[in-house]
């Protein structure tokens, strides 16, 4: 497909070293949206603190499903990967550090929270540009609901993830690199990429899941994009530990935003939805949300 061109994630810098580092300051609060105690939970790795994000996620689905805001496939999406995530921390096995993994999903969460509570502030300045460039596109309902879900994985993938994975620790306090367990997080997302695209065809945009759409694509191209990302992101986290003075740093992060800047705009362009398609899916949707 033409898109699949445009969708690479960040320079592969391998020779870069792995460190553990403490959380830094840049990442958002969880106060926001979570009670003194939740954070307590959360940040000693108890599985009860996913459900507080799933509830989080659901109200907000609930909200813009409604509406049929074209926000509601990306976050149906990351609703049910996270559901899934919740059943494979749970199942004994699955992760070599399940709270360590817990926390990670939890400060994962707080970016897409920050950059939704900020976008709907009209706080814009506080938004990172890949989110500005999702959350426009749905605004302005100008991508099929396959664009609107890859957009925010795109933002959530190659712009916040590098700064989740170098702020909480590519390494354990042993030393073991906590790299396996990333990519664990790629079978339970191939768990359930087929039966969550089917859902968000049913309920939001028909095109979703249609290979006969122009936009269409295999789940397993869906997974090899995703997965991709993924990896690109574990990258940048180790060139975000690497870069020890503030003006590497600089650096880095401008290219991990630039870079999941120019991926939007390619999306953007590649899944651009006439306005007849646009009003199809508008009435699909207020027909079948729910």
């Amino acid at each position: 497909m033409a898109a699949t061109a445009a969708l690479g994630g960040g320079p592969a810098r391998a020779d870069m070293p792995v460190e553990l580092t403490g959380v830094p300051a840049y990442r958002p609060s969880l106060s926001a949206w979570y009670t003194p105690g939740q954070i307590d939970h959360c940040l000693g790795g108890n599985p009860d603190c996913v459900p507080v994000t799933v509830a989080r996620m659901d109200a907000i689905l609930s909200q813009l499903a409604a509406t049929c805001d074209h926000r509601a496939p990306f976050t149906l999406a990351y609703l049910r990967t996270t559901q899934q995530y919740q059943q494979s921390a749970a199942t004994p096995g699955f992760f070599q550090d399940p709270a360590f993994v817990n926390v990670e999903d939890v400060f994962f969460a707080s970016y897409f929270f920050s950059a939704y509570d900020n976008w709907n502030a009209n706080n814009t300045s506080a938004v990172p540009r890949a989110w500005q460039v999702a959350f426009s596109a749905a605004r302005d309902r100008s991508v099929s609901g396959l664009g609107d879900i890859l957009l925010g994985m795109n933002a959530h993938i190659n712009r916040d993830l590098p700064y989740v994975l170098a702020g909480l620790g590519l390494v354990s306090p042993d030393g073991t690199s906590r790299h396996d367990d990333h990519e664990r997080v790629n079978i339970l997302l191939d768990q359930v990429a087929e039966s969550m695209l089917d859902e968000a065809a049913a309920r939001l945009d028909p095109t979703i899941n249609d290979l006969k759409s122009p936009h269409g694509i295999t789940y397993k191209v869906f997974m090899q994009i995703i997965a991709g990302w993924r990896e690109a992101a574990w990258i940048n986290g180790r060139r975000l530990v690497g870069a020890s003075a503030p003006g590497q740093r600089a650096l880095v992060e401008a290219s991990i935003d630039q870079t999941a800047t120019a991926i939007a705009i390619a999306l953007r362009t590649v899944f651009l939805h006439p306005p007849a398609q646009t009003s199809v899916r508008d009435s699909y949707c207020a027909s079948h949300h729910g």
